[in-house]
Order: C-alpha cells, then structure tokens, then sequence
C-alpha cells in the first residue's frame, strides 16, 4: 500500500488550533505559520519572550562505546573531544561535500549523544547515519516521535524558566544541555536556539508537551510564534536555512561555514577528499547579506545583477525586517561579482541594494 501522504499533527495540534494559527503542511508536518501577526510575534522574541512548538524536528540517538567514532566518521565535524553536556553545530556531507543537513548534536552522557535534524531532512539523515554507523559498536535510534521539542526565546527567556525549574539554567552555557525537571515534567534543557536572541530549547515526552506549553504560555509577556516568524528572526541573524543557503549541491565553504569542517581531525570521514580539495580551490561564490535601498523585498531566487545588468549571483532568502525597519536579504554572489552598484531584479525591476557582512542582527 502506499504511504499515507497527509501531514503529521504534532502533539501542539491541538493547542494551535485553539489559538486560531494558520496551520500549514511544512516538512510532513502541520505546523503553525503564524497566530495573528508575524511581526508582532518576531518582535516578542527580540523584546521579551516567543514560544515555539518544533517537534517536527529528528531526534536521532546514537549510543554506545563507538558512538563518538562512529558521528566523526559520518559527520564533519570533531565530536569525540566534546564534553558531556555540551553542544556543537555540524553537518553531515555526501561524498562529494554536498551539505545533506546541518545539524546540533548533544553529548547527554560518555556513551550518549542526541542529534537534531531538520525535519525535512530526518529520514536522509536516519538513513546516513545508520549506513556510516555500520561496523562501529553503536546503535543509530530514531526517537522523533516519542520527543516533543518548545522553544522559548528571547531575552526574558531565562528568567522566565527560572520560575519553573530548579536545574541551574542561569549557569548554563550557551550550546549547553542538562537534564532537569521543568513545571514538574523531565525534560532535556538546551540553550540553543535559531532566533538570534537567548534562549533555551526543552525535550519532553510527547505527552507532556501539552501540559509544558500551557505553563509557559501562560507567563504574561510569553507570546506564541510560528514558522514565519522564526523565519524572519534567523535571517536577521544570518543563519542559514536548509534548502535555502545550504543544499546538496552546496559546500559549507561556499556558505561561509568552512570552520565546522575538522579536516585535522583523526581518521577518516565522508566527504573529506573532496572537501579537502574545496578547501584548497580558489574562492568561488560568497554567501553575502544584502540591504535593500528601497521598500521591495528581496526574495528566493531573484537575481542579483551588476550595474550593467549582468546577472552576478542568487537570493536565497529575503523579506522585510520588523527590526531594520528595511527589507534585507542573503545571497550567493558569483566568484569576481562587483561588491558596489548591485541590484536585484525585482519582478522585472531593479531595486538597487548595499552589500552588508552577516549578520544582520546581533544582540547586545
């Protein structure tokens, strides 16, 4: 029989659905796109505090005596070194040094890691890791659905969890994980996040989900945030979005994220010939932010074009910024792309725009 095409409800459906969001197929998944007004909800974030449900994102296990091996072999990056209760941004590679996902892998304990997947990519990467796994004492376990995953985000964030959890979360490094209980459930506390501002982000069994949301959301000031929300709040940070800046036919160097490559480290690891060699290639095309001089935005795959009207490089995404007041945009620039005089063609206009260096936002 063939599968059932219809989206998954995360254990929120309900929840949003109360809320009145605009739900919307997004990776399999009916996820929120906003509650009312995107801007409203990007600004709570920058000002005091957004909630977001992202449970339809991968958790992927990998435990064992190899399983530190076992990621430095499938991964990029070096994790062997990371201590317990740390976190790192990687990404797994084809051989050819195609990005598959860019990922957050957890250390929980010596034998213990978690890996966070793009929910659109999970399967490819279950699958990559559990094929890169083979011949190392380590067991891949996808636990997607037994995890919900909430965000809470924005500069009230800490004090906000305070209130709910005796766990040391005011001494909690940024890309740091702990174990705790939050509103009385146990939940994994991470202080990540794809916003730009503090944060923390919390792993609950699915049941508990519902009950942790409405503690939180509760909290005068807390302010639900949807997909577009978090949107705008990470391309103001100049964080990259899968299938956006990074895709199969894209190397982490050509996104300017060449440092989580550990070439140095020990052993072998896929896609490392070829991104050794990319490594020593001359500079090809640039991931670079874009400022829109006037009030059109940006969007994905406009052209950029020089001041003779010479396509010279792609926008990979863009929109209004509800911080800059401006419509603001990343884009990969052509290899010898002039840095001055650029416009992208706007619907058969060209809106001139000054280059900028990413990010566009950093908090304070």
């Amino acid at each position: 029989m063939p599968a059932d095409p219809s989206p998954k409800k995360t254990p929120l459906y309900d929840v949003h659905e109360a809320l009145g969001a605009n739900l919307v197929d997004f990776a399999g998944h009916l996820m929120p796109l906003r509650y009312a007004s995107e801007t409203a909800e990007h600004r709570a974030v920058r000002s005091a505090a957004g909630l977001f449900d992202l449970s339809h994102m991968g958790e992927i296990f990998l435990t064992g005596p190899q399983a530190a091996a076992a990621l430095d072999h499938a991964l990029v990056g070096n994790l062997s070194p990371m201590a317990v209760g740390k976190a790192r941004y990687t990404m797994i590679c084809a051989p050819d040094g195609g990005v598959l996902d860019d990922l957050i892998v957890y250390r929980l304990a010596d034998e213990t890691y978690l890996v966070v997947a793009n929910a659109a990519n999970a399967a490819t990467v279950l699958q990559a890791l559990r094929e890169r796994a083979e011949g190392f004492d380590a067991e891949v376990d996808d636990r997607s659905d037994a995890y919900a995953l909430i965000a809470l985000q924005g500069p009230d964030a800490e004090g906000i969890l305070a209130r709910f959890t005796a766990a040391p979360v005011a001494e909690l490094k940024y890309y740091a994980i702990l174990e705790g209980r939050v509103a009385g459930l146990d939940a994994l506390i991470a202080r990540t996040g794809y916003t730009g501002e503090d944060g923390f982000e919390l792993f609950v069994a699915a049941g508990d989900a519902v009950r942790l949301w409405e503690e939180l959301a509760a909290v005068e000031g807390v302010v639900p945030a949807g997909l577009s929300a978090r949107d705008t709040l990470r391309l103001e940070a100049g964080m990259p979005l899968y299938g956006n800046e990074l895709t199969a036919e894209t190397t982490p160097y050509e996104a300017g994220l060449g440092r989580v490559v550990k070439l140095d480290k020990p052993g072998d690891f896929v896609g490392k010939a070829a991104l050794a060699e990319r490594a020593q290639a001359p500079a090809g095309r640039r991931l670079v932010g874009l400022v829109a001089q006037g009030r059109r935005a940006p969007r994905k795959g406009y052209r950029v074009v020089a001041s003779d009207g010479t396509p010279c490089g792609v926008v990979t995404s863009g929109a209004p910024s509800p911080t800059l007041g401006t419509p603001i945009a990343m884009a990969y620039l052509d290899a010898g792309a002039p840095e001055t005089g650029l416009a992208v063609d706007v619907r058969g206009r060209r809106e001139p725009v000054d280059l900028v260096a990413l990010p566009f936002y950093k908090r304070s």
